[in-house]
């Protein structure tokens, strides 16, 4: 492939100008786990040789909607072991697994107080619950008839869950359907280009 014509893959057109904001990619590319990586992590190790099709690590279209969406519903739908259960359920859903296991990233240290808390904030308005009231000053008696820690995190529980579910599973297909439609346009736009 051409100098010119590879780098006509990374362009984007704004204004007749072609710009680079996906310069951006080749930076986070080095964050993708390669192949051999996953095959030798203790956690998906039992994958085995299903891990190492070359079809699951293809940037098709169809491949890399399913991987983002995939990856973006376990991102906010589970807390831990992320990418784990990306990469396993992209190896059973045929989806990109680079794809699968970087958009999980979707919630790190940053993202994820606003995200959990506007979760649990949508729960709590979705199964009608109210958050437990904090008493503003704490003596003794109070302390003892406060509830124990266990039953705080099993109250906020029930609408994190329902809150999380549904941001995910919405986040998950609006992602399909944007990495679909952006494909499809930047198809249409090349091919109109070469023309």
């Amino acid at each position: 492939m051409s100098v010119k014509r590879q780098a006509s893959l990374w362009s984007w057109p704004i204004g007749g100008a072609a710009v680079a904001p996906l310069m951006i990619l080749d930076r986070l590319i080095h964050l993708v786990p390669t192949r051999e990586q996953l095959a030798a992590s203790r956690w998906l190790r039992w994958l085995g040789p299903l891990l190492l099709d070359p079809r699951l690590w293809r940037w098709s279209r169809r491949g890399v909607a399913r991987g983002v969406s995939i990856g973006v519903f376990f991102g906010l739908l589970v807390p831990v072991a992320q990418i784990p259960l990306a990469v396993v359920t992209a190896v059973a859903l045929r989806a990109c697994i680079p794809a699968a296991a970087t958009s999980t990233l979707i919630t790190n240290p940053l993202t994820f107080p606003p995200v959990y808390f506007a979760a649990y904030r949508l729960g709590l308005w979705v199964t009608g619950e109210t958050a437990g009231a904090v008493p503003e000053r704490r003596t003794a008696q109070d302390r003892d008839d406060e509830l124990s820690l266990w039953q705080k995190i099993t109250g906020i529980g029930r609408p994190l869950f329902v809150g999380l579910a549904i941001t995910a599973t919405i986040a998950g297909l609006a992602s399909y359907v944007t990495i679909s439609l952006a494909w499809d346009w930047i198809d249409r736009y090349r091919r109109r280009r070469e023309r």
